[in-house]
């Protein structure tokens, strides 16, 4: 499917790599206005309506981190592609926490690689998509240019990864989110994330990455973005994936299997709808397990056995719905007694490096 109708804000200051693609783009049937900084990018942006924003991150005047943030308030929601050079992960992983859809690494190797991206910010159907293999396409290109890097480099990875976590008490307006999470290395096997999708619905899962290496932190940024996404075509009242616990495994399954880097993980995701207080529970794997928690203590959520994201027999996840009362507490935890404990006792930390600790933790939605 070609490009046609479309209205394309292209925001890079080299002007080979600016003309190249923008006669692409233009060949595709976009109308595409173009930009060579930051500055005069958010200066079109405020005067003009477009269907979505692409921006290189390292930009004179002002850089694309920068622009996107003015962007988004001044008029949230609009799509936005990222695109950065080799070294810029730690600008990426701020990109994504802005809202950013999606991203691709310089160089890019083939100008078809930018309208497929196009096509899956807008959700376009797979059969209008290109024919490009998924482990070529989208956020996998990252793999070629960083993820040796991250493998190589601990500290490298600690820093991606570390930059993506909560902090230990995120406060929404009708409810509250704590976690503790231990890790023994550099890099945490372990990973979790919370978002405010709207005003009625708050979302957060917790997952697992086998084998445990550096690798983990990639995945890390990938699951981020893979979320990102949906909560991005969600909020522009494109998709409720993000809102359906077991259509978003299903779909991160999908994604993760496809980005080549060869992990098993257990996840669980959880949806709670705030003005019933519903909630809604996937999971697929064993390393985790959900609780009530009340003035009674702990009170297991019975969800069937399920095969980890990324086997190649996976099938689907487990699924659970309940009601929340007054004084209920929704959590999840990995299933070693001293984290159960913990999870008693709120004690809760946020992430900690303990080299004498079982790696795991916990994570709980109070609501308020």
């Amino acid at each position: 499917m070609a490009l046609t109708n479309l209205t394309v804000l292209f925001v890079e200051d080299d002007p080979v790599f600016r003309k190249l693609v923008t006669s692409y783009l233009d060949s595709r049937g976009a109308r595409v206005i173009e930009a060579d900084n930051g500055e005069f990018g958010l200066e079109l942006f405020k005067k003009q309506s477009f269907d979505i924003v692409i921006a290189d991150l390292s930009m004179p005047k002002l850089g694309g981190l920068d622009m996107l943030k003015a962007m988004n308030q001044f008029k949230p929601g609009i799509p936005t592609i990222i695109i950065s050079g080799n070294q810029a992960m730690t600008d990426v992983v701020e990109a994504l926490r802005q809202g950013a859809s999606d991203y691709l690494v310089k160089p890019v190797t083939d100008l078809y690689f930018i309208e497929n991206a196009i096509h899956e910010c807008l959700n376009h159907s797979l059969e209008d998509s290109l024919n490009i293999d998924e482990q070529e396409s989208l956020s996998y290109l990252e793999l070629n240019d960083n993820l040796a890097l991250l493998e190589q480099c601990s500290e490298a990875a600690k820093s991606v990864q570390q930059q993506l976590f909560p902090p230990s008490s995120i406060e929404y307006p009708s409810v509250i989110i704590d976690y503790s999470l231990f890790n023994t290395d550099e890099v945490s096997a372990h990973f979790i994330d919370t978002a405010m999708l709207d005003d009625e619905h708050v979302m957060m899962y917790m997952a697992h990455f086998a084998p445990h290496d550096n690798r983990a932190a990639f995945a890390s940024v990938l699951l981020k973005s893979f979320v990102n996404h949906k909560l991005k075509l969600y909020r522009n009242g494109v998709s409720n994936v993000i809102t359906e616990p077991f259509n978003m495994l299903v779909y991160l399954n999908d994604r993760m299997t496809n980005s080549g880097l060869g992990l098993l993980v257990d996840l669980t995701y959880v949806v709670v709808e705030l003005k019933h207080f519903r909630a809604a529970i996937a999971q697929a794997g064993s390393e985790f397990r959900c609780y009530l928690k009340n003035a009674e203590g702990l009170s297991p959520i019975a969800l069937q056995e399920a095969l980890q994201i990324g086997m190649a027999q996976w099938s689907k996840p487990s699924i659970h719905f309940r009601t929340l009362v007054y004084g209920d507490k929704l959590c999840i935890s990995t299933q070693v007694y001293e984290h159960k404990q913990q999870l008693i006792d709120d004690e809760f930390y946020g992430l900690v490096h303990k080299p004498n600790v079982t790696p795991g933790g916990f994570i709980q939605l109070s609501l308020r």
